[in-house]
């Protein structure tokens, strides 16, 4: 396969991705206690972890690598936030944090990649 189907597979891959964690968001918010902490928190990581899939798919059909590298800064803004989000959840122990363990360690690897990928688009 020649770099330019990696490169497809890739993107494929991390759109997969991007949805795969915003419906892991969505089950967290949706089995929240309802208390007005809870519900609080959860809209905020709730808005911020859906819109990574969204930003992302916009910066797949950027038009220019100026573009593509905003919107990757997006994603990666929304990653940070909800990490700080799920971040007090935990501390809150809104859900313990054993529970949310996964979905932390989920978002800090979704950072990472974003921080590569924008990197790499920087140095092209």
């Amino acid at each position: 396969m020649n770099a330019e189907g990696k490169m497809q597979d890739r993107k494929v891959d991390l759109a997969d991705g991007t949805k795969l964690y915003a419906r892991r968001i969505i089950r967290l918010v949706s089995c929240l206690p309802k208390s007005v902490v809870a519900q609080v928190l959860g809209k905020q990581v709730l808005r911020s972890g859906t819109s990574v899939g969204a930003n992302y798919r916009e910066a797949s059909r950027a038009r220019s690598k100026a573009e593509f590298i905003a919107k990757m800064g997006d994603c990666l803004k929304e990653l940070g936030e909800s990490e700080y989000w799920l971040d007090l959840i935990s501390d809150e122990n809104v859900v313990p944090p054993a529970k949310l363990a996964p979905l932390l360690e989920e978002t800090r690897e979704l950072i990472a990649i974003f921080v590569t990928s924008i990197k790499t688009a920087r140095g092209r």
